[in-house]
């Protein structure tokens, strides 16, 4: 069974649930099979970032969340064959959960409180830091502190600049890209000071073009990378967290970390991460 054509139903139960006081995840899941009973996925993934989710040119998508998705689903017995990628960006992840284009997200997507209102996540399946990468020759940024009265970029649906004005009191102009990969452009050409966001997303882009930008390396947040599932499918939370545990246990996650991002000089971790819950 496709999931994406059930969780149209799931989304309107979950708008009436809202609106007259029930549970969320009850109203959903009522009559509403798991994803662990899935016999294929659609599973959003980014489309242009490099090292983490990238559409190749034969149309097929590659990078650690596409491998990170794939692993998952092989351990929920759904061969990669039947599994399809999508690209979202990170305004539309929740909407496209909600509305039932996708069954699953795995797409850089930071679990928040906020989220968790309208979003199961297992996870995470890695814990990123949110970074600066400035260019190569602009050796005065050697840390957030120094992007005081500077241009940083991020891009549309992200918190990252908010997490500098806000979360530390840093007067910054915030320019907002379509994309992530919009934002670097600007960067590379002079219109934006600096680019920040998580350092998984910053690494990949250094490893795309090594010699025009630098990183900061001075990390400042934990950014935790869920993977998001149709809210209150408790069952599917729970089997995603029995993978990724096994996922690192058994050396598959340093193997894809190594493999985006073995040539650059971003410190990754190796350890399973700290599950939220799936309460």
């Amino acid at each position: 069974m496709r999931f994406r054509h059930r969780r149209v139903a799931a989304a309107a139960a979950l708008a009436t649930a809202a609106v007259v006081g029930l549970p969320a995840c009850s109203a959903v899941l009522d009559g509403e099979e798991s994803l662990v009973d899935a016999d294929s996925l659609v599973v959003g993934v980014k489309a242009d970032q490099p090292g983490l989710g990238l559409e190749a040119e034969n149309g097929g998508f590659e990078g650690f969340d596409v491998d990170v998705a794939l692993y998952i689903a092989d351990r929920l017995g759904i061969p990669g064959e039947n599994v399809e990628f999508v690209g979202v960006t990170s305004a539309e992840r929740e909407e496209k959960l909600l509305n039932g284009e996708v069954d699953m997200v795995v797409a850089t997507y930071s679990i928040t409180p906020g989220r968790k209102t309208q979003v199961t996540f297992g996870g995470p399946y890695y814990v990123a830091k949110q970074d600066v990468l400035v260019r190569a020759e602009d050796t005065d940024i050697q840390g957030v502190r120094d992007l005081d009265g500077m241009s940083v970029c991020q891009g549309a649906g992200s918190n990252s600049a908010a997490r500098i004005t806000e979360g530390l009191g840093i007067p910054v102009e915030r320019v907002e890209g379509e994309t992530y990969s919009d934002c670097i452009a600007q960067l590379r050409d002079g219109r934006v000071d600096a680019v920040s966001t998580d350092n998984l997303i910053l690494a990949g882009f250094l490893a795309e073009d090594p010699g025009a930008f630098r990183f900061v390396n001075n990390p400042f947040t934990d950014e935790k990378y869920g993977v998001g599932l149709p809210y209150g499918d408790i069952e599917a939370c729970e089997a995603v967290n029995k993978a990724i545990s096994r996922m690192y246990q058994e050396g598959e996650a340093t193997e894809m970390l190594d493999r985006w991002f073995g040539n650059t000089d971003l410190e990754m971790v190796h350890s399973v991460p700290q599950f939220e819950g799936c309460d």
